[in-house]
């Protein structure tokens, strides 16, 4: 994971947008609700599949459908996490649109992306808009910043960092 972020982090906003964005799961819990919610649903689709009976039908239903309820609470907890985070950013003085400008290279880069139902994230054009409102509902905090990502404070490792620690951009790799 951290590999392929330090693909797409080109300034020092959208990594400290990233760390301010996992700071916020923290705060929030979220692993350990996300543990408490899977083991509730788990407990369900027992309940479900010995009422239901053993079907192997019956059984891969159930935990698909447990499967997709559990990934819309994942997305809401990675949504209310952008938004903390990008508030942490502001707070510290941070510019927050950091963490826009990320989701819009992760979109860029993705030729297909999965359907958003489908997957544990909000879709990255979703998360740019839910910020960009945030951010606009809230100029007391927000409204310092620039949206422009050419304000950005390039993003440079030490000269002195072993090379597996740096992002390929630095390195010439792929």
């Amino acid at each position: 994971m951290v590999d392929s972020l330090l693909y797409f982090v080109k300034n020092t906003e959208q990594l400290a947008g990233t760390l301010c964005h996992e700071v916020s799961h923290t705060i929030h819990r979220d692993g350990v609700a996300l543990m408490e919610k899977e083991q509730k649903i788990e407990e369900r689709e027992v309940a479900a599949a010995i009422l239901l009976g053993p079907t192997r039908a019956h059984i891969i239903a159930i935990a698909l459908i447990g499967k997709l309820h559990s990934l819309g609470y994942s997305r809401d907890a990675e949504s209310k996490a952008d938004v903390t985070g990008s508030d942490i950013c502001a707070e510290a003085g941070y510019n927050p649109w950091g963490l826009p400008w990320l989701f819009q290279e992760f979109q860029n880069a993705e030729v297909s992306q999965i359907p958003q139902l489908l997957s544990d994230h909000p879709a990255n054009g979703t998360r740019i808009k839910t910020l960009e409102n945030h951010f606009r509902d809230n100029p007391a905090t927000f409204s310092k910043f620039s949206s422009d990502p050419k304000s950005a404070t390039p993003f440079s490792v030490p000269k002195d960092a072993p090379e597996k620690f740096l992002p390929p951009a630095a390195t010439g790799k792929p």
